[in-house]
């Protein structure tokens, strides 16, 4: 059985794609989708309900959980990477696979990378892939060897990825940087009907988009029944492609919500999440494994989705949507659960960020990180195991973008005017230069009191660019 301790729990992070703080039962009891087996994991443990992600989009929150730092400090200054992206994780930076492999774990990563991959060249002379906003030439690329970088040269030892989100090609398994099918072939993208949406592109022949959740679902089981039997803790992170676009829930969940299609994916999702609490049920190491199910980002419901379900608020009372600097695009739901150490039923209020990976496992393994790794990282184990209510002084928001925010105690402050996002690019055209928001009576973000205290905006823009300049903000 995996030699875990109380200072060194076995690990699965699981990460969410696109699913909003709302969509949670146990979160919202006006949620319009059942469940069942993530209420189960917040009853039985504790409920962070200040929780950010680093970024309003996929790839920067994605850096930051696997780095500790914001991804607004890398050359991604807005937008995400596709699925024929260079790595955007630099060699020499310390991960958070780094860290639990000094201290002693075995690292594996399951599911959705999208944080770009270094690709082989054929002619070594020539890039793999030339930059293209198209779809980009591919025949440089020597499928028959594995990646330069990519999961396996950053601290996992064992990987089974997709390179990009699930409507991004190329749409092929890569287990240890190698394709587990060729060659690739023209896949027909879809765009109907609404979230049933993937681009067209180079597929493996076997490629089943359909499958793809249940298929890491399944290597994911396979990999805890493994790992369980060896001398070391493990540390899984499992990155789910549900419930971003395209939405496709399997036919035992189809129409079972009162959120479309979307809310039936959600139901899928669930489902998938008791999947593995089942597993580590039966392998008998549920007690001593740390759970940590959160989302990247705030949910992809539009104003049409909510015309059409009124009754769900896929992100909750927030205002906004993924992509947006407002609330709906980084608050998102945190679970966490760890039977030997965490109390059940806690309700966790602190601001935390999911950057905060990083200095919590350093905490409980009881390392000292190197110089420079996890510069925006906080321990969470403080508040977890009861020790005390160390609170995170601050955290910066980032939007699709590349708008800034900076949340302090009560205080918000919006570096521009509109969402910075998809929901109100701009702004009007009257506003304010920026915004302030009191959170502790106005988390709906509703009344914009930028030019009723000054003096909050001057210190809130003077700390966020000190933390921009100074290239890390947890010190």
């Amino acid at each position: 059985m995996a030699q875990s301790t109380p200072e060194k729990p076995n690990i699965i992070y699981i990460l969410a794609d696109d699913m909003g703080y709302g969509d949670i039962k146990k979160l919202n009891k006006n949620s319009q989708v059942k469940t069942p087996n993530l209420d189960k994991l917040a009853a039985k443990g504790a409920i962070f309900t200040n929780a950010h992600s680093g970024s309003a989009v996929c790839t920067p929150t994605r850096y930051g959980v696997l780095t500790g730092r914001y991804a607004f400090r890398t050359s991604l200054k807005k937008g995400v990477l596709n699925g024929f992206s260079p790595a955007l994780i630099e060699p020499s930076r310390f991960t958070v696979a780094d860290l639990a492999k000094q201290a002693g774990y075995q690292t594996a990563i399951i599911g959705k990378w999208h944080l770009g991959l270094d690709w082989t060249p054929l002619d070594p002379s020539k890039r793999a892939i030339a930059p293209s906003k198209e779809t980009p030439d591919i025949s440089n690329v020597n499928f028959e060897v594995p990646l330069t970088v990519g999961p396996n040269q950053v601290g996992f030892d064992y990987s089974y990825i997709i390179p990009a989100s699930l409507d991004m090609p190329p749409y092929t398994y890569l287990e240890n940087g190698k394709p587990t099918s060729l060659p690739l072939v023209p896949f027909q993208g879809k765009n109907n009907p609404r979230g049933v949406f993937w681009r067209s592109g180079p597929a493996s022949k076997d490629f089943v988009i359909e499958e793809t959740l249940d298929v890491f679902i399944g290597r994911a089981k396979d990999y805890l029944a493994k790992a369980s039997t060896g001398d070391q803790p493990f540390f899984l992170y499992l990155p789910l492609t549900s419930p971003h676009t395209p939405w496709l829930p399997s036919n035992k969940f189809k129409n079972k919500s009162g959120a479309g299609t979307y809310g039936d994916f959600v139901m899928h999702t669930d489902d998938a999440v008791g999947k593995i609490m089942k597993t580590l049920d039966s392998l008998g190491i549920a007690k001593n494994t740390l759970v940590i199910f959160t989302s990247d980002n705030g949910a992809d419901w539009k104003p049409g989705d909510a015309t059409a379900f009124p009754l769900h608020q896929a992100n909750y009372i927030f205002r906004g949507e993924k992509s947006d600097i407002w609330e709906g695009g980084h608050h998102v739901p945190f679970l966490l659960r760890w039977p030997a150490v965490v109390k059940p039923n806690q309700k966790i209020a602190q601001l935390t960020c999911l950057t905060d990976l990083m200095a919590t496992i350093a905490d409980f393994t009881k390392q000292n990180l190197p110089e420079g790794a996890g510069p925006d990282s906080y321990s969470l184990y403080p508040m977890i195991s009861g020790k005390n209510n160390q609170n995170r002084p601050d955290i910066i928001h980032h939007s699709i973008d590349g708008m800034f925010a900076i949340r302090k105690g009560k205080w918000k402050f919006i570096d521009g005017k509109g969402s910075g996002g998809w929901s109100m690019k701009t702004g009007k055209p009257e506003d304010p230069e920026g915004q302030l928001y009191q959170m502790d009576i106005d988390e709906k973000e509703t009344t914009n009191l930028y030019t009723k205290y000054p003096e909050v905006v001057k210190e809130l823009k003077a700390l966020l660019e000190k933390h921009k300049q100074q290239g890390y903000s947890n010190r």
